[in-house]
């Protein structure tokens, strides 16, 4: 990121900060390369990337998909009047399980949206078998995928249609932004109009647009944050191989995150706390954490289908989600960035160790 300054001159010299200019077109054709993609839009931000990318499929009716996630993904559908049926979670993947997707699909069902959570790919084949036998279109929520494979194949080859999120929170980012990666490259130029209010030239307004377009100043920060990916990858590999060793002798410990190299994206370090075999809730633990200044996250919590607004929704009762509802009490993301100390996530898993060392204490006496 040495060069910003130099990239921001560059960018007020141009005297064109945003509408498709050199930064955005430089930083689209890198991503499709890095990616491995052939059609790539890039947009301000992720969310509204996934909710154009849901208007220009043309979907209508019912969206399967999964309670756990951001809320930004069930959103996006209804911000397009799409009814979410929410289907429960893989308990291993913390992902949409694939096996109970057919037995909540309608006459409505018009498409599957699915998201790799935590990085950890969805079971891509048999999301695919299943919307062949019904004419669904599938839509992957990438947003903790950036740069992640699947048995060697780019994670954005899979389905009609990826978001990725380019959150500063991201292992990639443009402080704020988002892309597209599709199949049909048809759907470039109609993308193309959504996120530019649907205008066709100045005298033509096509279809009911957004504004949302990537600026010069994003793409420019994309572009030199895209140059350190590499390095920063290989240091939270070794983050994540001292969380590892220090951790998982802990009993009611479980690693979430435990894929490595190209089928990772190093995004988060997630574990699920088993309250019975560790001694201690999830949410005692985050309390206790904090006293020692180490900060985690519930990521996610709470469920979507949680939320007031699915409350009449028969997919979103808690009896016909019993993973996720059981899954979200118990996961918790630790710190975890290339500057992070090794020195420190030694620290942290003593802390842990120390924890439940005094939980076993009192269950003892």
């Amino acid at each position: 990121m040495e060069n910003v300054s130099g990239k921001l001159q560059d960018i007020w010299e141009s005297r064109q900060v945003t509408n498709n200019g050199k930064q955005l077109q430089t930083l689209s054709q890198r991503l499709e390369e890095y990616l491995d993609v052939q059609h790539l839009s890039l947009f301000n931000n992720g969310t509204l990337a996934l909710l154009l990318g849901l208007k220009a499929l043309d979907l209508k009716g019912e969206v399967i998909t999964t309670p756990f996630t951001f809320p930004a993904t069930v959103q996006a559908l209804d911000w397009n009047q799409l009814t979410p049926v929410f289907c429960d979670i893989d308990p291993k993947t913390l992902n949409i399980d694939a096996d109970k997707i057919e037995g909540l699909i309608t006459e409505n069902t018009t498409a599957i949206l699915a998201v790799h959570v935590f990085g950890n790919p969805c079971d891509t084949e048999k999301i695919q078998k299943t919307a062949d036998k019904y004419g669904l279109k599938v839509i992957y929520d990438a947003a903790h995928a950036f740069g992640a494979k699947i048995e060697g194949k780019p994670i954005g080859s899979f389905g009609d249609m990826t978001m990725f999120s380019f959150h500063a929170t991201k292992l990639f980012h443009t402080i704020e932004g988002g892309a597209l990666v599709f199949r049909d490259g048809a759907l470039g130029r109609k993308l193309d109009l959504l996120k530019n209010f649907g205008i066709l030239n100045p005298e033509e307004v096509v279809l009911s647009g957004l504004n949302a377009k990537m600026n010069e100043i994003q793409a420019g920060i994309g572009l030199e944050v895209l140059k350190g990916i590499e390095e920063e990858r290989k240091k939270r590999h070794l983050l994540k191989k001292m969380y590892e060793q220090h951790l998982r002798h802990i009993p009611g410990i479980r690693i979430i995150t435990n894929l490595e190299y190209e089928q990772s994206s190093y995004q988060y370090f997630v574990i699920e706390i088993d309250e019975y075999q560790f001694g201690h809730s999830r949410d005692w633990l985050q309390k206790e954490l904090e006293k020692f200044n180490v900060y985690t996250r519930k990521y996610f919590y709470p469920l979507c289908s949680e939320f007031d607004w699915y409350a009449n929704l028969e997919s979103a009762k808690a009896e016909n989600l019993p993973v996720a509802s059981t899954c979200v009490r118990q996961v918790l993301s630790l710190p975890y960035y290339g500057g992070l100390e090794l020195q420190s996530v030694i620290k942290i898993c003593k802390i842990f160790q120390e924890l439940h060392a005094d939980s076993e204490k009192i269950t003892q006496l």
